[in-house]
Formats: C-alpha cells, sequence, structure tokens
C-alpha cells in the first residue's frame, strides 16, 4: 500500500518518538521507498521538510540521516522550551474548559496504562505527545507546528544523552501539571513546568548507543 507524503512524515516522527529511529541512522531512499510504496521524489520532499525542522540532516553525496544533536543544540534546545512552555500553561489556567480537562485526562490515563505494562514505546511516545496537547489546547497552529518540532528534537537529543532506565519524562509530574491547570494557579503551574522542564535536562549525560538496524517495513507497516 503507497502512503501519502502527510503519513510518511507522520511515521518518521512517530519512530522517533518511540525510539525506533535512533539519531545517526541513515534514512535510505531506496529503502523508504519499498517499505512506503512511494516513489523516490515523494520520499525525497519529506526529508527535505524534516531537514527543515532539523529533525533529519542532509549530506551531500551521502544521503539523509536522522540528526545527531550535539550538547550545544541540547542547551539551545531546552532554553527555547523553557521560554515557551511556562507561559503556555500560564495561559491555560485561564483559557482552559472541560473539554480540554477532558482530553488532558483521557491523555494521562494512556500514560498510566501504558507504565503499568512496561510499554516503553508508548510512554515515550505520550510523554512527547503530552506536551503537544497543551500546546493545542492554545489554539494556536503555528505553536503546534513548534510543539511538534520542539519535541522531536527534544526526543532525539534524550536517546544520545539519557541515562539508561532513567524516565526523562515521569508521568507523575504530568499529572501535576495538570492539577495545577485545573487549578487555575497561573504561577505555580508556570513554575511547575519549568521544574519539569529542568528535570527532564538534569537525566541527560553523554553518554548514547546507535548500534542497531531500524526495522523500516514495520515501521510503514500498517
Amino acid at each position: 500500500m503507497e502512503l501519502d507524503s502527510e503519513r510518511i512524515y507522520e511515521r518518521i516522527q512517530t519512530a522517533i518518538l518511540e525510539r525506533r529511529l535512533l539519531p545517526g541512522t541513515k534514512l535510505a531512499e531506496e529503502h523508504l521507498a519499498k517499505a512506503t510504496g512511494a516513489n523516490r521524489m515523494r520520499i525525497r520532499r519529506v526529508l527535505a521538510r524534516l531537514a527543515h525542522e532539523q529533525i533529519v540532516t542532509l549530506v551531500p553525496n551521502r544521503g539523509a540521516y536522522v540528526a545527531r544533536p550535539t550538547i550545544e543544540e541540547a542547551r539551545e534546545m531546552f532554553e527555547a522550551r523553557r521560554m515557551i512552555e511556562p507561559p503556555l500553561v500560564g495561559k491555560l489556567c485561564q483559557s482552559a474548559g472541560p473539554e480540554d480537562f477532558a482530553a488532558l485526562r483521557a491523555h494521562l490515563d494512556k500514560e498510566i496504562r501504558a507504565h503499568r505494562d512496561g510499554d516503553l514505546r508508548s510512554i515515550i511516545r505520550l510523554s512527547g505527545e503530552f506536551h503537544t496537547l497543551l500546546a493545542q489546547m492554545a489554539r494556536n497552529r503555528t505553536l503546534v507546528r513548534m510543539m511538534r518540532e520542539l519535541t522531536s528534537l527534544t526526543c532525539l537529543i534524550i536517546t544520545l544523552y539519557d541515562r539508561p532506565g532513567t524516565p526523562a519524562c515521569p508521568q507523575d509530574e504530568h499529572t501535576q501539571i495538570v492539577r495545577l491547570i485545573e487549578k487555575g494557579d497561573r504561577e505555580a503551574a508556570s513554575e511547575y513546568m519549568l521544574q519539569h522542564l529542568g528535570h527532564i535536562e538534569r537525566t541527560l549525560n553523554l553518554d548514547g548507543d546507535l548500534n542497531y538496524s531500524p526495522d523500516f517495513d514495520a515501521i510503514f507497516a500498517d
């Protein structure tokens, strides 16, 4: 079955969030074309889009690779998130409604089930999606796009530098963020989000393991 450009793009992003595509992985056009049923021109357009978002690195005469952020880029990434997310949750304390809180609670339930089942891939993906969901609640498409890019890049950074077995984005901290938003405590919610991002950043180190072969057929299978 041939996948369209948007679905290919989304599958690659999800594979990065689930750590099925690790930093430094070569995204060979022929392998992607075979796995997706798409022609190489479509694959190139998707890779160019991902490169524009800094999720993929295009190397002349060598091809496309999943980005491998440096320590400096990791620090810049968290600085950007500290500038965006604390004010975001502060705003949500005033603007979020019953439907928003229902969506947040439903998402937290998914995180709790994933932790209970030991489903690491879902835990990682849902952690990133929680932060994107907060952006969606702000009803700002530009912000949503930015947060999707930031969460994908953050996942690459965590994959490279996180301590093995350490939950970089603890589910209980997400629960506390939601509680503070529901209370409408703008100052406390903003401060807690700042602490949450700091907690994630403090789990980083300099270790990374890229000795693996990605299963492209599984990534793009229905």
